[in-house]
């Protein structure tokens, strides 16, 4: 459950528009620091501040035999384009950014930027369950026809 304090905090910074439609999309007043966008037009954002962000799940990650736990989450999220948006409308460099895998933003990010290389195709939301889903034909007569009885008409 969100704070009110927070709510009304968060809806003076974003405007009373913006503070409406993420009530509507995500639930949540949430302001930060516009980062990039993508070829989609979605937006992504920060917030590291911690006082101001509610703290995720509590992740564990085991480096050089010491373990540490931190709380991982809330601090970076995406602002959708399309009403209709999916996990799939995120592009992978995005999306290793947003899940902490890089530290800088796709935009900002050198080995991103000089890394790609020239045979990779854009990226391509998945289509499935839509119109552009792709759908198999066959070219090939086939080699069972069903049986389709012959009637004959009776003579009165």
């Amino acid at each position: 459950m969100v704070s009110l304090h927070r709510t009304i905090r968060n809806m003076r910074r974003v405007g009373l528009r913006e503070w409406w439609r993420q009530m509507q999309y995500i639930g949540d007043a949430k302001s930060g620091v516009l980062v990039g966008t993508d070829q989609f037009g979605n937006r992504y954002f920060e917030n590291m501040n911690g006082e101001e962000e509610i703290p995720g799940a509590l992740g564990v990650s085991i480096f050089n035999a010491y373990v540490l736990f931190k709380f991982v989450g809330r601090q970076r999220w995406v602002d959708f384009a399309q009403h209709e948006y999916h996990a799939s409308q995120v592009p992978p460099e995005w999306h290793s950014w947003i899940h902490h895998i890089r530290k800088d933003p796709p935009a900002n990010d050198p080995v991103v930027k000089n890394l790609t290389p020239p045979w990779q195709t854009p990226w391509v939301e998945n289509l499935t369950g839509t119109r552009g889903a792709f759908k198999t034909y066959n070219t090939v007569a086939p080699k069972i026809n069903a049986w389709e009885p012959k009637t004959i008409s009776r003579g009165a």
